[in-house]
C-alpha cells in the first residue's frame, strides 16, 4: 500500500510540474506563411479610376510614358532646409514607368534571373497578405534590389530631378493634381480613402501628373538613383547633373500609404541606407 501511494504521488507531481510546459507548447503558433501572388486581397475603396477594374483583375501592361524635354521648376523655398532653394532646371527628354513597379513584375524578374524573394523578417509576414495583390506595388524591395530589376528591364531608376519633373510637371505645383489635400486625392495616411495599406497601382485619377504619371503623391515612397545629400540644391547648376557619387543613404521620393503632412508635397526629400527593406517603400525605372 505505501508503495503504491508513492508511485500515485509521484504521478500527481509529474502532472502538476509538466502543466506550465503544457501551457507554452499550446501558446506556440506556426509562423504565417508567405501569400501567393496569384491573388490579390479584395479591397473596397473611393477610387474609381478607369484603371482600377483592370488592375484588380488581370495583370497590369506596362506602360512608359515621355516626359519632354525642357525646364521645370525644382525645389521649394516653402519647405525643409533640404528642397531648397526653388530654381529652374534643364532635363533632356526621357521615358519613365507610368505605374510603380508591380507585385506581379517583380516577381517575374525574381524568377528569371533567380534573384532574391523582396520579404521582410518571418515575424513580420502577417502583413503580407495584405501587400502582395498581383498589381498592388512591390514592397521589401532595397535600393540595390530596385537597381538590379531596371538594368535587367533595360532601364535605370530615375534621378531626383527626373522623378521630381515627372511628377510635378513645369508649373511649380507641390502635388501631382495642382494645389490642395482636400478630398481623397492619393492613397496615403489612414483608411478614409478606402485601402488600409497599398492600393493597386493606378487607382486614384487625380494622383497623376500632367505627363499621366500615376502615384506620386500616394501609394509608396520610391528609390531614386541618387545618394542623398541635404544641401543639394544648392550645389546643382541649371543643368541636369546625374548626382553626387558616394554616400551613406540613398534619397527616396514621394509620399506613401502611411504618409501625412509636409511628407505628402512632391518636393519632400527623404533618405535611407540602401539596404533597407520596408512595407512602404517601392520604386519605378526610366529610359533616357
Amino acid at each position: 500500500m505505501d508503495s503504491r501511494f508513492k508511485l500515485v504521488f509521484l504521478g500527481l507531481v509529474l502532472f502538476m510540474t509538466s502543466l506550465p510546459i503544457i501551457g507554452i507548447l499550446s501558446e506556440i503558433k506556426a509562423p504565417p506563411s508567405v501569400p501567393s501572388l496569384e491573388r490579390p486581397p479584395s479591397m473596397g475603396g473611393r477610387a474609381t479610376s478607369p484603371e482600377k477594374n483592370r488592375s484588380i483583375g488581370e495583370p497590369m501592361v506596362e506602360e512608359m510614358v515621355k516626359i519632354p524635354s525642357g525646364k521645370f521648376i525644382r525645389g521649394s523655398n516653402s519647405g525643409g532646409f533640404n528642397e531648397g532653394p526653388e530654381n529652374v532646371m534643364f532635363l533632356s527628354a526621357f521615358w519613365i514607368d507610368k505605374y510603380e513597379v508591380t507585385n506581379h513584375q517583380y516577381m517575374e524578374f525574381v524568377k528569371a534571373a533567380k534573384h532574391r524573394k523582396p520579404g521582410p523578417p518571418a515575424r513580420y509576414a502577417k502583413k503580407l497578405a495584405q501587400l502582395r495583390g498581383a498589381n498592388q506595388p512591390g514592397t521589401y524591395v532595397s535600393w540595390d534590389d530596385a537597381t538590379a530589376y531596371c538594368q535587367w528591364k533595360g532601364a535605370r531608376l530615375p534621378s531626383e530631378a527626373e522623378w521630381e519633373k515627372a511628377m510635378r510637371g513645369t508649373d511649380g505645383r507641390l502635388w501631382p493634381w495642382g494645389d490642395g489635400t482636400s478630398g481623397f486625392p492619393a492613397n496615403w495616411g489612414g483608411e478614409d480613402d478606402g485601402f488600409e495599406y497599398t492600393a493597386p497601382v493606378g487607382s486614384f485619377p487625380r494622383d497623376q501628373s500632367i505627363f499621366g504619371v500615376f502615384d506620386g503623391g500616394g501609394n509608396l515612397m520610391e528609390w531614386v538613383d541618387d545618394w542623398y545629400v541635404e544641401e543639394a540644391y544648392q550645389l546643382s547648376g541649371d543643368r541636369h547633373r546625374t548626382g553626387l557619387r558616394g554616400g551613406t543613404y540613398k534619397t527616396l521620393r514621394g509620399g506613401g500609404y502611411t504618409s501625412r503632412g509636409i511628407d505628402l508635397r512632391i518636393t519632400n526629400r527623404s533618405f535611407i541606407v540602401p539596404d533597407f527593406r520596408d512595407e512602404t517603400i517601392g520604386f519605378r525605372c526610366v529610359k533616357s
